[in-house]
């Protein structure tokens, strides 16, 4: 009956009306003190939080501006995955692990029209664990990669509040024509290394913005990083200037990555509407969009400075350059020059997943 009422386990109730009789035969000192429960979870795993955050380390989505996070799977889901691992932890503690470690919960609210999501979208996510154990523990890189929200540099109201004496004074109005300009920030996440690397512009987010910011570094910091890599792992939205329908990206990469540095790459897209798991959005931008919140963005040079000053209490360092030069938007690539890549798609979710390798000359 106390089952049916409470949800818990009749083993749990059991052992704990063994508790409950053997502390009530103590002395009545021992009965006012009472005796000592179970250890707690954390004094039985002193590792869990590390494990569940390992774990979920594939599974996390976090909002590009907070530090907002959470996870795709249920808790009893996650509690399942931590008996495989050897950890008998319930449910409920997987809920207040996971409010320790800054996952939030929402609830739903109807304010879209239903989709359907693709019956892809769950292998899709395994496949790009897959690929990113793979090379991790092939010793490849593994970079994640975005375009952030474009900045208007001038005095404009900033998302945001910081501490400061007095409030400061901005533009009551903020258009394009009245800004110094529009900064556009390609992000680099080197997820082995915790580092990112910022590439800022004043032309617009194409591919080519895109794969130059790439290039740009694996020249920089890449190769000395992984100075016997011969092939490199891509992690990028599904759409934008690096979308998995662009072809002008794929061209690119052939062109001035592979080709141009004998390297090979492998690019996993996130699916479509699921651009939050990509690690950069988490990892990188939510950092920096909190170190310049409330402050006007008056000069790129200030823009440059605060993405250089954003780190983190679990290491995390920023590096950011001003790339300079125009990137027209609208760059067309034939079908016939799509037919000379050397693009291998894979056999799993083939439209998402594909590997360009450098051509010999002549092809």
């Amino acid at each position: 009956m106390l089952s049916a009422i409470t949800g818990l386990c009749p083993a749990t109730i059991r052992r704990g009306r063994a508790e409950l009789a053997g502390l009530l035969e103590g002395t009545p000192l021992e009965r006012a003190q009472g005796r000592p429960g179970r250890p707690s979870t954390e004094e039985k795993y002193p590792e869990i939080k590390s494990v569940l955050e390992q774990l979920l380390e594939d599974e996390t989505a976090g909002n590009p501006m907070t530090r907002k996070k959470w996870v795709r799977v249920s808790s009893r889901n996650i509690s399942k995955k931590l008996a495989k691992m050897g950890y008998c932890v319930n449910y409920h503690t997987v809920c207040r692990l996971l409010k320790d470690l800054g996952y939030s919960m929402k609830v739903n609210v109807k304010k879209r029209a239903s989709t359907a999501h693709s019956p892809k979208r769950d292998a899709q996510f395994r496949y790009i664990a897959s690929q990113k154990a793979a090379f991790l523990a092939a010793g490849n890189p593994v970079i994640s990669v975005d375009a952030k929200k474009k900045e208007l540099v001038g005095n404009f109201k900033a998302d945001g509040s910081s501490w400061c004496k007095d409030a400061i004074e901005v533009s009551d109005y903020s258009f394009p024509s009245m800004a110094e300009c529009i900064a556009t920030a390609f992000g680099i996440y080197d997820v082995r290394t915790n580092k990112g690397y910022v590439w800022v512009g004043t032309s617009g987010a194409t591919p080519a913005f895109a794969v130059t910011a790439v290039k740009q570094w694996w020249l920089y910091a890449g190769r000395h990083v992984y100075p016997d890599a011969t092939s490199l792992l891509v992690l990028a939205d599904g759409g934008g200037s690096n979308g998995h329908r662009c072809r002008a990206w794929k061209h690119r990469l052939q062109t001035d990555l592979c080709d141009g540095l004998g390297l090979a790459v492998t690019v996993c897209h996130y699916p479509t509407r699921c651009s939050k798991y990509n690690p950069i959005e988490r990892r990188l931008f939510s950092h920096i969009s909190m170190n310049w919140a409330g402050k006007p963005l008056t000069s790129l040079d200030l823009v440059l400075g605060y993405i250089r000053g954003t780190a983190t209490e679990t290491g995390l360092t920023v590096e950011a350059f001003l790339l300079e030069g125009t990137f027209p938007l609208g760059e067309k690539v034939s079908k016939a020059e799509m037919q000379r890549l050397a693009l291998r798609s894979h056999e799993t979710c083939p439209d998402w997943n594909y590997t360009i390798a450098p051509r010999r000359d002549g092809e």
